[in-house]
């Protein structure tokens, strides 16, 4: 199984069982090395709130290939308005689909999506993380999101291999909050995320990858570049 990174929060997962991609922010997206045009076969595609960034192309690729949209039921519901082909699901429940298992997690955000005029944003329920459990391995996409104390939940009762965390800081959390966020989850991975893509949130993830290894020895960082890509 391999975990690509296609800049910001977007990430595909491809296995034997299926090709996941979650958060498809392509177009637009200035660190992006992908283009929706590349993908031609998606077993689902997971969303975890309605911001452009994340939502991103999400519409468009389910048309395209027919793959679900993976939300909370509020953010399914105008993804499913929109054409696109929805699974609705919602914080706290999980459900397994032929690729693997999926169980929606807290996270601390908001989900609002930008009207088609830019006059209003559209209720887009709550944000969201993903776990996913995938030919035996516990992958963790935290979303957009704060840093909170279930963190440690998650972690006590999901043997996670690899913690996808965002470190951008202002929307989401920096990196210090990021590195106790792998104290609390105890990944054995931990790739960071939501960082440079625009100078708002600019970050250095050698900082991140010196205090988590110095702060959390038993967690292994790796930083990816857009393009690249992680073996599990």
């Amino acid at each position: 199984m391999r975990i690509h990174f296609h800049g910001h929060a977007c990430f595909e997962i491809v296995g034997e069982t299926g090709r996941i991609l979650i958060d498809p922010f392509l177009t637009g997206n200035p660190s992006a090395t992908a283009r929706p045009s590349d993908f031609t076969h998606l077993d689902a595609i997971l969303v975890t709130h309605g911001h452009s960034d994340h939502l991103g192309d999400a519409i468009h690729l389910s048309k395209q290939t027919g793959a679900p949209i993976i939300a909370v039921f509020e953010l399914a519901s105008y993804c499913q308005s929109q054409g696109a082909k929805t699974h609705a699901m919602h914080i706290g429940g999980k459900h397994l689909f032929s690729f693997g298992l999926i169980k929606l997690t807290l996270a601390l955000h908001g989900s609002g999506i930008q009207s088609p005029n830019d006059e209003h944003m559209i209720y887009g329920g709550l944000a969201c993380g993903f776990l996913l459990q995938m030919e035996g391995k516990w992958l963790y996409h935290a979303g957009d999101t704060g840093l909170f104390g279930d963190m440690e939940l998650i972690g006590r009762r999901y043997p996670i291999e690899v913690a996808m965390l965002p470190i951008g800081d202002n929307f989401v959390m920096g990196v210090e909050e990021a590195v106790h966020a792998s104290q609390l989850l105890r990944p054995k991975v931990v790739i960071p995320m939501h960082y440079n893509t625009f100078p708002l949130i600019a970050q250095d993830a050698g900082e991140f990858l010196h205090l988590l290894q110095r702060r959390v020895p038993e967690s292994q960082g790796k930083a990816l570049s857009p393009g690249e890509s992680y073996e599990v």
